[in-house]
């Protein structure tokens, strides 16, 4: 069990460092299986946060914080709500929709739709409350996130930028929330500094990769990790 979630995670880094997004929807599908939605949820957010610092500095000039800082404020306002679900509902349940989110939000960006128009701030903040749900009741607060910046026309180094700043707001709120809940176990921190190291390593290689790449590699990279990750999950 530990091996197969050493293997996802170098991948997960490796995910994470090339485009700034989706680890978390790739891990959780496997994690929830293997350690339950509430440990999958902390295992998850305590390892993206340490790399979300180790990606920042790289990045931050990149950031459009008119767009990633009110949709973080929200997101962080409606956590409460989203871990209300967490520890609620059914775990197989959780973590097949867990599963249908990352493929739902995949074949939407696969079909080349593009938003043409203006991040406007009702939209922003919407995105960052169905977002702020998501990511505390699954840990995968990313797929709204990705269908509103991935379907502008923004570069590839824009977007990955505005992921990881997104991700340093949210995560800390996440995380802050959880522990005043008592939602982060022993069993989960212990899991998390055996799998840290790995996606560390994978997500410094991921953004070496990145610098090598090109915008149609950046996304054909991304949706297929996030369709394998869905296919696996709603199959199982």
């Amino acid at each position: 069990m530990l091996l197969i979630a050493v293997a996802v995670a170098a991948v997960a880094g490796l995910m994470r460092g090339f485009a700034g997004v989706g680890s978390g929807m790739l891990m959780a599908p496997f994690f929830a299986v293997l350690f339950g939605p509430v440990d999958t949820v902390a295992i998850i957010i305590t390892m993206e946060i340490v790399v979300t610092g180790q990606l920042l500095p790289g990045v931050r000039r990149e950031i459009d914080w008119r767009v990633v800082a009110p949709m973080g404020a929200v997101a962080a306002l409606f956590m409460p709500l989203g871990t209300w679900l967490l520890v609620s509902l059914d775990p197989d349940l959780m973590a097949r929709g867990i599963a249908l989110v990352v493929l739902a939000f995949s074949v939407v960006l696969m079909t080349g739709w593009r938003y043409q128009g203006e991040k406007r701030l009702p939209a922003t903040i919407g995105v960052g409350a169905l977002s702020g749900v998501l990511i505390a009741a699954t840990s995968l607060g990313n797929p709204p996130v990705m269908l509103y910046l991935l379907s502008s026309r923004d570069a590839a180094a824009r977007n990955r930028a505005n992921f990881t700043g997104y991700f340093a707001i949210t995560l800390i709120a996440l995380i802050l929330w959880m522990t005043f809940r008592g939602l982060i176990a022993w069993q989960a921190l212990k899991v998390t500094l055996i799998l840290l190291p790995v996606f560390m390593l994978a997500a410094w290689v991921g953004s070496r990769l990145f610098r090598q790449s090109s915008e149609a590699l950046y996304r054909r990279v991304a949706l297929g990790l996030l369709v394998c990750a869905g296919l696996y999950g709603v199959l199982r």
